[in-house]
């Protein structure tokens, strides 16, 4: 720490903060709104990869047809080269929609899945919230 209390990040910076970590992560690729994500996944175009938690799924719902792995799990399963990848995994160009509940945590693992290759990939904005608002198709969780 420096004398004045201030955190130090990197090369003596202060550490940026996390909107300004967003804005910086949207900055790198084009987000894209839930009537062109749905379209784009009912035309076999994107995956659509769910990350929110069991809680969230369980109390609104899951899109039918979207892959879901927990935000915990993500890069190991989406991972082409990865030892634990899922079979949807198919190669770096494949076109990945990262959506969480709200279009926040589904940015920064857009900006991860980047950095391993998978250059298409973006998020929902306002995630599956906007999602439901669009009137788009959410069915409950089958037991």
């Amino acid at each position: 720490m420096q004398a004045t209390g201030a955190v130090v990040g990197h090369a003596g910076e202060r550490p940026a903060g996390i909107d300004a970590l967003l804005e910086r992560v949207r900055a790198g690729y084009r987000r894209i709104e839930a009537q062109e994500a749905y379209e784009a996944a009912r035309t076999g175009e994107a995956l659509l990869v769910d990350i929110r938690y069991a809680a969230l799924r369980e109390r609104d719902g899951v899109i039918p047809g979207a892959l879901v792995i927990e935000r915990n799990e993500l890069e190991w399963r989406l991972d082409p080269q990865g030892s634990h990848r899922v079979p949807e995994a198919t190669g770096h160009d494949l076109h990945i929609v990262v959506l969480c509940n709200e279009g926040y945590a589904s940015s920064l693992a857009a900006d991860s899945l980047h950095q391993l290759g998978l250059h298409r990939a973006t998020d929902l904005v306002g995630g599956f919230q906007a999602w439901r608002t669009a009137g788009l198709p959410v069915e409950p969780v089958r037991p």
